[in-house]
């Protein structure tokens, strides 16, 4: 899922000015299926506006540390407040060339379909992404986008009229292969 031209590791002169970020992947069962909460950016943002992603953000000054930072911005973008959750685990960092953001990913799980508060400002929309049925019938796709880095054609998922791509699918991917060497989903 990494994008072409783009590059997991830190060069030397970005080490002093990365900027550590938590994202938090939040997931509750429902009918059978396990479901991955997922946003849409408002396409006012400064960066990453408009891209699926998952709720999250840099961390700031008042953060102890990359979770603290995910519970803190999930609870500002949806409304989902640490009381609701229970983290399972963290997964691989992930660094990020072109924002120069580290990204620290955190498993939630939520016991049903959480009641959200969205945002308006930072987030456009929820998606409910259907981990189970992806496992399944897993659909890589690959799409023509505009970047800060020009034009390229990338992988990624179609879901609900979206595209997910880059750090968010990767993420998404990781944790998908968990479950799957689990074998938490049979066929």
């Amino acid at each position: 899922m990494l994008p072409p031209g783009r590059d997991l590791k830190v060069s030397p002169g970005n080490i002093q000015s990365i900027m550590p970020s938590g994202v938090l992947l939040p997931i509750f069962p429902e009918n059978g299926e396990l479901f991955a909460c997922m946003i849409k950016r408002s396409a006012t943002m400064k960066i990453h506006a408009g891209q699926v992603g998952f709720p999250g953000g840099k961390q700031d000054q008042n953060d102890t540390n990359a979770k603290d930072t995910a519970l803190r911005e999930t609870s500002e973008e949806i409304g989902l407040t640490h009381c609701e959750i229970e983290i399972l685990g963290e997964l691989t960092p992930l660094y990020v060339s072109v924002s120069n953001f580290m990204i620290y990913p955190f498993v939630a799980w939520i016991d049903k379909r959480p009641m959200l508060s969205l945002n308006r400002h930072e987030v456009e929309k929820m998606l409910f992404f259907p981990l189970i049925s992806y496992l399944r019938h897993p659909e890589v796709k690959y799409k023509s986008l505009h970047t800060v880095s020009g034009k390229f054609k990338v992988p990624g998922i179609s879901f609900e009229g979206e595209f997910i791509w880059g750090a968010t699918a990767m993420i998404l991917m990781e944790f998908l292969d968990i479950l799957k060497k689990r074998k938490f989903i049979r066929g």
